[in-house]
């Protein structure tokens, strides 16, 4: 049974475009194929810091923990892609755990 993912998009401090919004959805929506056995819901929170840079902050409600993974860099592009990356990592490991035992 293919549970449906819902993606929530939060954009802190400025209003996010449709083409954001839509890469975000895409990038995000990969995750589903880590996690399908364990979350249903994946938040998704960007900020823009003027002086540091763009931040992407993915939050993954999984049974017994949460998982949250954060990256900045020069465009939300690019945090929302090495968040992507560095969380189908954490979901492996996840997973990996969870059939051990």
């Amino acid at each position: 049974m293919m549970v449906t993912m819902e993606i929530k998009i939060k954009a802190l401090k400025f209003e996010a475009g449709e083409q954001l919004t839509a890469f975000v959805e895409k990038k995000v929506s990969r995750l589903s194929r880590f996690c399908e056995d364990l979350a249903e819901e994946i938040e998704v929170a960007l900020e823009d810091h003027l002086k540091q840079g763009k931040l992407a902050k993915i939050q993954i409600h999984v049974p017994g923990e949460e998982l949250i993974i954060e990256r900045e860099a020069d465009t939300f592009e690019n945090a929302v892609t090495e968040a992507v990356d560095a969380m189908k990592e954490k979901l492996t490991r996840v997973k990996e755990k969870k059939f051990e035992n």
